[in-house]
């Protein structure tokens, strides 16, 4: 299994944007973030191939972009317009063996590696 590392988590205000980067230490076809906060479930977030198709969340759809670079090995998650609600913890997940459809799962069994997370506070 790929290692995940999460960085560029942070504190911001409502309206402004922040980009968070997953670095994998190898090949990985499917790559997505889910956050977490506190008391709630585990929501995905968007997810992106191998090839960069990506989808997204209907909460983040036209907020958030996903986009990854092959050849370091990173997605990269660009957030904008924020606000409280996306205050969360954004984890990387990745799948390392091929996925045989035009776009990835948002399912977490269907992701082997996860990072530990970096922190997004998204204050009014």
């Amino acid at each position: 299994q790929v290692q995940l590392v999460e960085s560029g988590g942070g504190s911001v205000q409502s309206g402004e944007s922040l980009k968070v980067s997953c670095t994998a230490s190898g090949l990985t076809w499917c790559m997505a973030w889910f956050r977490q906060s506190p008391g709630k479930e585990r929501e995905w977030v968007a997810a992106i191939t191998r090839f960069s198709t990506a989808t997204l969340a209907d909460s983040v759809e036209g907020r958030f972009i996903i986009s990854r670079d092959n050849g370091k090995n990173t997605l990269y998650l660009q957030m904008h317009s924020l606000t409280v609600e996306d205050s969360a913890m954004y984890v990387c997940a990745a799948r390392g063996s091929p996925w045989m459809s035009a776009t990835c799962p948002a399912e977490p069994d269907q992701y082997m590696s996860w990072g530990q997370g970096t922190q997004v506070n998204v204050s009014s």
